[in-house]
């Protein structure tokens, strides 16, 4: 959510601050710009909309310098205009931020009685005039800066530079957040590794409170008071090389394609295929003294906090709460001593699933995080962290971050349950064996992609369509769901297959598709029941199940899709390949933004 990019270089940089500004696009946004100094002076070139309307005011009106700042904003306070957009400026300071300052009325206030004139509607341009009015008192831009630290309130990321100052950018980071690269005589900030991959591998990460300030040659590093502080240095092997879309007309897609590949590698990391055994790095955990665990996510990675639901307590016997953070850090819940709470996040950053991260700290539990970014905030601040390998996810539409997150999840039930005694070595074999064969199966569901592309063409003429599943399949049905709304805009809600005839049930007719994931699993029957009860409305039902599921109900579908046999366990894993492509080819047709969906973000770092 938003995006901050600043360099000090040799040459003028904003061709690469674009550059960077583009590996950042997957976090969504809907306006951009540039400020440098040329001559000293601070100059912008700010575009609403996409970035090529920015890259064509650039060609336009070239902008020099060798410092400067870049942002891809996603608008909170006010509307998404090139006004609104930053950077943000005063004849003393530019600044870029991502975040939002809660207390910016109060000090819109205080220095429109100062006399300082207000020409956005945004909260940011109270950090800039605040910045200016110290900068106007005689302080220094360190001095300016601390200050302002001190009177900025809520969840941000901050860079700023200073009119004169050809040395000079300084960073904060508050909740968002915020890296420094470390180049030949030159020197970067960023959102994130990703957007300083092409500039360099030596990245380090500003932790809660700090804010820093960078020349060509160094960094200085002050925590939350204000004392000088060491950060260490990190090696990333992120490359561009990663980000590319290939042959693929989407990033969605292509990622959608790679499954079978980042699965498989999630998987080197906690299966031994010979021994038939999960085996889990050390996180300080015995699975056999645990009471509960609370799984706590947002979105797209609560719905794979669901589905584990259903394997913890089914296969490990162990008890499991699920809640979605920005619910679950306002509820004040009492949790169990010797309890683990288990934080499941794409980007590691996630503002509310952060917070709730904290709150159970707080509570005493062991925190353990499911992240796919291994020096991302949520992975720092936890006890255990069990890395996805999904590599960099550039579409909104969270696809191979979800199914790795399933895999790795599926791999710690499989030991809770060994720990605990509730399958024996045999159970444990089979279900290892299930999930090694993922990455071949899933092959051959994405073979199935021409078809899928064929059922779109009937979902993208419905205004409203339900999904339905039972047991792990109804998560899925969830996601299914999400996904089509998310990227191609149509209603869609996902319902445990049961609970159709309790309400849902209202709504169909010919002209609302029933999606339903059934694999032939033991409650396969039950929802066979579900789908004659909708089908006896006039439901148009498009079925995805085995070879044995399709033969019972598939001639009563209007498309069915056979899928491949596995064992139950496994199956949402698969299961969520076809419910993806079906999702990205509605929207294709629809011809809607498939890769940045409208008002979405990648990583939402506001409440």
């Amino acid at each position: 959510m938003c995006g901050i990019i600043g360099i000090i270089g040799k040459q003028d940089v904003a061709a690469s601050i674009l550059e960077g500004l583009r590996r950042l696009e997957y976090r969504g946004y809907d306006s951009a710009g540039i400020a440098t100094l040329v001559n000293g002076h601070i100059e912008r070139r700010r575009a609403e909309g996409k970035l090529g309307n920015l890259d064509r005011l650039l060609h336009d009106k070239p902008l020099v310098g060798k410092i400067g700042i870049g942002h891809t904003r996603w608008a909170t306070h006010g509307a998404p205009t090139e006004g609104n957009a930053h950077p943000h400026a005063t004849d003393r300071v530019a600044m870029v931020h991502n975040g939002i300052i809660e207390n910016f009325q109060e000090l819109r206030d205080e220095l429109t009685k100062a006399g300082y004139n207000f020409a956005t509607e945004t909260d940011t341009e109270a950090g800039v005039q605040l910045l200016t009015h110290y900068l106007r008192q005689g302080m220094t831009p360190h001095q300016a800066m601390a200050e302002a630290m001190k009177r900025l309130h809520g969840a941000c990321a901050i860079a700023v530079m200073f009119t004169g100052e050809h040395d000079l950018l300084i960073g904060a980071r508050r909740g968002a957040p915020l890296a420094v690269g470390y180049g030949d005589g030159e020197m970067y900030l960023g959102s994130d590794a990703l957007a300083l991959a092409p500039l360099t591998s030596r990245i380090s990460y500003l932790e809660e409170g700090d804010w820093v300030e960078i020349s060509a040659k160094k960094a200085a590093f002050f925590d939350e008071n204000g004392k000088k502080v060491e950060r260490p240095v990190v090696h990333t092997q992120l490359s561009g090389m990663l980000t590319g879309k290939g042959n693929y007309a989407h990033f969605m897609l292509k990622e959608i394609y790679e499954q079978p590949q980042v699965i498989g590698d999630t998987l080197t990391q906690l299966v031994n295929p010979a021994a038939r055994k999960v085996v889990l790095p050390d996180l300080g955990i015995d699975f056999a003294k645990v009471p509960r665990v609370t799984m706590i996510a947002c979105g797209t990675a609560s719905y794979a906090g669901v589905v584990a639901k259903y394997w913890f307590e089914q296969i490990a016997r162990l008890p499991v709460e699920v809640d979605v953070a920005s619910e679950f850090r306002y509820r004040e819940a009492p949790m169990p001593k010797g309890g683990i709470a288990l934080f499941i996040s794409q980007s590691g950053e996630t503002a509310d699933t952060l917070a709730a991260l904290r709150y159970a700290k707080s509570q005493g539990q062991h925190v353990l995080s499911v992240v796919n970014v291994p020096h991302s905030t949520i992975a720092r601040e936890s006890d255990a962290v069990l890395p996805t390998l999904a590599g960099p996810e550039i579409g909104v539409a969270s696809t191979k971050a979800f199914t790795t997150q399933l895999t790795v999840l599926a791999c710690l039930a499989i030991a809770a349950a060994r720990a605990r005694g509730a399958i024996d070595a045999q159970r444990e074999g089979e279900l290892t064996s299930a999930l090694a064969e993922v990455p071949s199966r899933m092959v051959e569901v994405l073979r199935h992609d021409e078809r899928i592309q064929e059922i779109a063409h009937r979902v993208a003429e419905a205004r409203d369509v339900l999904y339905l599943g039972r047991g792990t399949s109804y998560p899925i049905a969830l996601e299914g769901a999400l996904k089509l709304k998310e990227i191609s805009y149509i209603h869609a809600e996902g319902y445990a297959a049961g609970e159709m005839k309790h309400g849902p049930i209202a709504l169909i007719d010919k002209a609302v598709p029933v999606i339903v994931i059934a694999p032939r699993d033991p409650m396969f029957e039950k929802t066979a029941s579900n789908v004659q009860e909708a089908l006896a409305r006039g439901g148009r039902a498009i079925l995805f199940s085995d070879k044995q599921g399709v033969g019972k109900l598939g001639d009563k579908a209007l498309f069915a899709i056979t899928m491949p046999d596995v064992d139950p366990f496994v199956a949402p894993i698969l299961y969520s390949v076809p419910v993806q492509l079906l999702a990205y080819h509605t929207a294709v047709l629809k011809g809607t933004d498939v890769d940045q969906p409208r008002n979405l973000a990648k990583s939402v770092t506001v409440e």
